[in-house]
């Protein structure tokens, strides 16, 4: 056994060095040597065979020569052509000719906005890679970096995923740059904080973290660089890549972050505390800690009035037990406790299903997976057509069901109704839960009826309690109960009444309002 785990050890240490020896061969740490010919033949060889890589040789005057390196189509050849080409060729006839000059002079011609040096081949090729442009001169070990970017993007447009009626219309991109502008927009203080880094040894990744200094707490701060860092991967295409790293517990079935498309909610959940994660080429924010009850708010709930979002709150939950129990209740009731139902209603139930040839568990297993697969078809078909395939092929398969007596017409209300009440969820990732979660206890109706329920139930509930997010318990702050957070959990009472921010996640500041600000 203790041969095993030296074995165990060794090969772990073994792949560690592979995978940092397949780091490295991203670029090279060497520094540059100063000859420009070499230099430039080097970096030549690593892009041999990309198409995309330009470059242009010049010459300040007969002492000094450089080479402009980038990549079209990462680089805006009119803002290259302002500011990189044309003091470059002034200089050629303003300079003296047989004058050497050095890379601070060179620095100093340039009329870009942002221009910064590097001393290895590593930092070239990462810049070029990134979208910079890289001046070269012979003579020099330091390298100029330009910041010229410009590429097709999509513009800011309205979130597919969290429309509201009431409130910003503005979403995120999959420009990172333009992604955290919008959040600055918002947060006009030096408190709020940005932190860059690069994952995916391939892809070079920019992640972005973002949080308020005087509200975060430090330890979850440095969880989450943490958890980033720990992450080795050839490639990080979305932030869904990362959830599934950073997650306390990857195998539950509910989600331990928060993805969001929408600016306004990012900036509501760092003013308590929270940190935000945003990543290139994604226009989905993470935002952790998250709670159960921060996954069934939605962003308009705080542009509403205060009743009318509470008595929407309450419909939201009120659904939520019927888009998670309605068909194991009626499986229990038809198959085992048929007394709990009225006599009328009994015998109606019971004639509808005369013809029926399956039990009851399978005739909803049979309507629960039709509609499921009509979900998917409608989200995977042209947005056009993918509404009406869906609603009219439910409509028909149902109706076409009931006549040919496969399944009985009180359980296509019930599979309607709950299908329904699973559209109700403001996060998506907690829809996907509350559905598997479904199927989970029809199987327990089946068997044991409403003691299987009940069984479920506890087992839900237990793993609820014992989750965390980060370190923050799932069910707060109802378990661990926290009265004055209860303010924003079912009901939302109003906004001069919420003057604490929540306990787990904003006690280092909790004050957010004037203790005088009051109805009047």
């Amino acid at each position: 056994m203790k041969l095993f785990r030296q074995i165990k050890r060794l090969t772990a240490k073994t792949k560690a060095f592979m995978w940092e020896g397949s780091v490295q061969d991203q670029g090279n740490s060497e520094g540059l040597t100063g000859s420009l010919e070499n230099d430039f033949h080097r970096i030549k060889q690593l892009f041999e065979g990309a198409a995309d890589f330009s470059y242009r040789e010049m010459k300040i005057n007969q002492m000094n020569s450089v080479v402009i390196l980038y990549l079209n189509g990462l680089v805006s050849i009119e803002r290259l052509e302002i500011h990189v080409f044309h003091p470059l060729v002034t200089a050629n006839e303003k300079l003296p000719q047989h004058v050497d000059i050095n890379i601070d002079d060179l620095k100093g011609i340039l009329s870009s906005a942002q221009v910064s040096q590097g001393a290895t081949f590593r930092e070239v090729i990462d810049q070029i890679l990134a979208g910079g442009t890289v001046v070269l001169m012979n003579g020099s070990k330091q390298a100029l970096f330009i910041s010229e970017q410009s590429w097709e993007q999509r513009s800011v447009d309205e979130p597919v995923s969290e429309a509201v009626v009431l409130g910003p219309r503005e979403g995120f991109t999959e420009n990172i740059r333009t992604n955290g502008s919008m959040i600055r927009r918002r947060l006009k203080t030096t408190k709020l904080k940005f932190e860059y880094m690069k994952l995916g040894s391939i892809s070079q990744t920019e992640v972005m973290i973002t949080y308020l200094e005087d509200i975060a707490e430090t330890s979850i701060v440095e969880e989450v660089r943490s958890r980033l860092k720990r992450i080795e991967i050839d490639a990080i295409e979305d932030s869904g890549y990362i959830v599934e790293f950073i997650e306390d517990q990857p195998f539950s079935l509910f989600p331990q972050v928060l993805q969001t498309e929408r600016p306004d909610r990012v900036v509501g959940n760092l003013l308590e505390g929270k940190v935000g994660i945003l990543v290139a080429n994604s226009p989905f924010a993470l935002i952790v800690p998250v709670t159960f009850f921060e996954m069934m708010n939605s962003p308009e709930d705080y542009y509403g009035r205060f009743i009318m979002t509470s008595f929407i709150r309450f419909i939201r939950y009120l659904f939520l037990a019927v888009a998670l129990l309605f068909p194991a209740i009626y499986i229990a009731v038809t198959t085992f406790h048929h007394e709990l139902l009225p006599t009328n209603l009994i015998f109606s139930v019971a004639a509808s299903r005369e013809k029926v040839p399956f039990p009851a568990v399978i005739e909803a297993l049979l309507m629960e997976i039709t509609f499921e697969a009509l979900r998917e078809a409608g989200l995977r078909l042209p947005r056009p057509i993918g509404s009406t395939v869906s609603i009219v092929g439910a409509l028909v398969v149902g109706q076409a069901a009931v006549e040919a007596g496969i399944v009985s017409a009180p359980l296509v209300i019930v599979v309607a109704t709950t299908g329904i009440a699973s559209f109700m969820f403001p996060s998506y990732a907690l829809t996907g839960a509350i559905r598997l979660l479904r199927f989970f206890l029809i199987f327990l109706a089946a068997t044991l009826g409403f003691y299987g329920i009940l069984l479920g139930i506890f087992f839900i509930l237990v793993h609820l309690v014992q989750l965390r997010s980060f370190g923050v318990p799932y069910m707060s702050p109802v378990a661990p109960f926290h009265f004055n957070n209860l303010k924003d959990i079912f009901i939302r009472v109003p906004w001069w009444m919420i003057s604490e921010r929540p306990n787990e996640t904003g006690k280092r500041n909790l004050k957010r309002l004037n203790p005088r600000n009051r109805k009047y």
